[in-house]
């Protein structure tokens, strides 16, 4: 059996993925808000049975695109970026299969790290995720993340990826 059918909600965010995140701070004020078109894969090639491109845009004109593949194991994909490493699973309690936790910690802050909560739609078209960046147990900033899945074809998102590389 392979990852989508190991981790079959996970494939269910399988696709383009576009929104918007804002990063609060401790006291709840909004520090940043930019774009995000998100690229979740199950490629069959390349070694990583899950692949994530993030690509982030911001109202001034900066971007970043960030890859995060991960390998599967006891039932959680892990990766490490090197900027930031962590695991992520369904979370099995949730009856409505609608849950994703992970975990990331910071390579050049080893005390900082967050836990997100990923929940999708039962369409499977939206998804909400919420961060919690912690540092030596407080609360350091949250991020509220909106999404809506433009296209489930990852493959054509890659081949523009690669052509406007």
């Amino acid at each position: 059996m392979g990852l989508k059918e190991e981790m079959a909600l996970l494939a269910r965010h399988e696709g383009v993925w576009e929104g918007v995140y804002r990063h609060y701070g401790a006291d709840g004020k909004l520090a940043d808000e930019h774009r995000s078109r998100v690229i979740c894969r199950f490629p069959e090639e390349g070694g990583f049975p899950y692949h994530q491109t993030n690509i982030f845009s911001w109202a001034d004109g900066r971007s970043e695109v960030q890859e995060i593949p991960a390998v599967y194991k006891d039932g959680k994909i892990w990766w490490d970026t090197g900027a930031v490493k962590g695991w992520a699973t369904e979370l099995v309690l949730d009856e409505n299969h609608r849950s994703l936790v992970l975990y990331w910690q910071a390579a050049a802050d080893p005390e900082l790290y967050l836990y997100e909560m990923v929940q999708i739609s039962d369409c499977g078209k939206k998804r909400v995720r919420t961060w919690h960046w912690i540092r030596g147990g407080d609360l350091q900033s949250r991020t509220a993340i909106e999404e809506k899945l433009v296209s489930r074809d990852w493959q054509a998102a890659d081949a523009k990826l690669k052509r406007a590389a």
